[in-house]
């Protein structure tokens, strides 16, 4: 399969790798073409003007490139801080559910977890746990009026 008809990823840094080589390909091309011209009197000058051409060109790709690893990684620290923000509230909630559940739903969980099985439905007259939005709110303690 020819290189330059392989597919481009969804991945930005991969679909920024992809446009890069297209571009550095047609780039390095033309500018090899533009002014080189070969002959037997100037073959000397002609290989330091190809050998300059191509350092150019590679100075070139090489900032491209760095450009677009210096983005991705930027996405890349920001997608680390939202996870690391998502774990810490899944620990929080974590923490709490296992705080409010009694000693028979935690043994139901370890009996679920240990088999690999999916929850089953609660069919027991018995309420299960309260909602994620009622957890996040402290609760009150008003016991009526202080002395």
């Amino acid at each position: 399969m020819n290189s330059m008809n392989t597919p481009c990823y969804t991945v930005a840094m991969d679909l920024g790798v992809c446009q890069l080589r297209h571009f550095s390909i047609s780039f390095l091309s033309s500018l090899l073409s533009a002014d080189v011209k070969l002959d037997n009197s100037s073959s000397g000058a002609s290989v330091v003007a190809i050998d300059n051409k191509i350092e150019q060109a590679m100075d070139l790709v090489k900032s491209h490139l760095m450009y677009a690893v210096r983005e991705e990684v930027e996405v890349l620290k920001e997608q680390i801080k939202e996870l690391i923000d998502r774990n810490s509230q899944l620990e929080q909630e974590n923490t709490l559910l296992k705080t409010l559940a009694s000693p028979e739903q935690m043994a139901q969980f370890q009996a679920q977890v240990q088999t690999g099985s999916p929850p089953a439905p609660s069919t027991s007259a018995t309420p299960g746990p309260p909602s994620t939005a009622a957890l996040a709110q402290p609760p009150s303690h008003s016991a009526g009026p202080s002395a």
